[in-house]
């Protein structure tokens, strides 16, 4: 009797343990986020305790308008120097230009983009967000086919520095395992939204196989309401050309739609030439 109840228990437990590791299928909501597990992607799942010693207050910080000899903003000198061991990218080592796009909504302006950049030749990184992913699979796509580098934006785009840890990690994981599933595609580069971080969220990323790029350059482009005029944003651009340019356009911009042709000739006329990160 003893022996039967003994395993009936053990069938149960076998029972409910094969529930517990069956695959999920992704619920991704804003009210509930999960990592997926055993995805196919090689982002490590993190050892938290490592990093709570870490500082995590977030660094207030920009490239101001203080620049060397070189025209490299000197804050963004400093903060390579500073956190560069955590493979956050302000200004990249080579001194070409690296070309990123923030997408966190589509305006109709990024085929056009894709356009320009294919017919001078360039390569950029496009940073998205999961609904970006979910809503415009047809331009992921392309980024991906026509060699550009697809990056991270997060899953909702939260200031990584004012939630949970874990929750930071599941932003990060659970777009990362999108496009994966989705495009066969892994990702490495991370921007995390508001250019908000701390020491311990640019250790998170770099634990889960992600460089943080930042940028050296950026301007007030993503209002679609009160665009720049074409001739200030080509004058503000051509000015802040330096050597490891990291510049942050937002592909919601039709000024920058419509400039991005004639600044990328301008540039490589002063000798400058274009690089990605991957």
């Amino acid at each position: 009797m003893k022996s039967s109840i003994l395993l009936c228990m053990l069938i149960v437990c076998l029972l409910l343990s094969g529930c517990t590791h069956e695959k999920l299928e992704p619920k991704y909501s804003q009210e509930e986020t999960l990592v997926e597990e055993n995805s196919g992607s090689s982002v490590n799942v993190l050892a938290t305790a490592e990093l709570q010693s870490l500082d995590d207050t977030q660094v207030t910080w920009g490239p101001g308008r203080e620049v060397d000899d070189q025209n490299r903003p000197t804050a963004c000198v400093k903060l390579q120097e500073e956190y560069g061991q955590y493979d956050a990218v302000f200004l990249t080592e080579d001194e070409g230009i690296c070309l990123t796009f923030d997408e966190g909504y589509e305006a109709g302006y990024t085929a056009g983009i894709l356009d320009t950049l294919q017919e001078e030749g360039v390569s950029a990184v496009f940073f998205v967000t999961l609904d970006y992913a979910k809503r415009e699979p047809e331009l992921i796509r392309r980024m991906i086919d026509e060699g550009h580098t697809v990056g991270n934006h997060t899953a909702y785009h939260p200031n990584m520095t004012q939630i949970p840890l874990e929750k930071a990690a599941e932003n990060i994981q659970v777009l990362h395992d999108y496009v994966y599933q989705e495009f066969q595609y892994e990702m490495q580069l991370l921007r995390n939204p508001e250019g908000a971080f701390s020491e311990q969220t640019l250790a998170l990323a770099q634990n889960m196989g992600y460089r943080s790029v930042l940028w050296s350059f950026a301007y007030n482009d993503w209002n679609t309401d009160q665009q720049p005029s074409a001739e200030d944003a080509l004058q503000r651009l051509t000015n802040a050309l330096h050597p490891g340019a990291v510049y942050l356009l937002h592909a919601v911009s039709k000024t920058n739609h419509d400039i991005l042709g004639e600044w990328i000739r301008e540039a490589k006329a002063e000798g400058y030439r274009f690089i990605t990160l991957n």
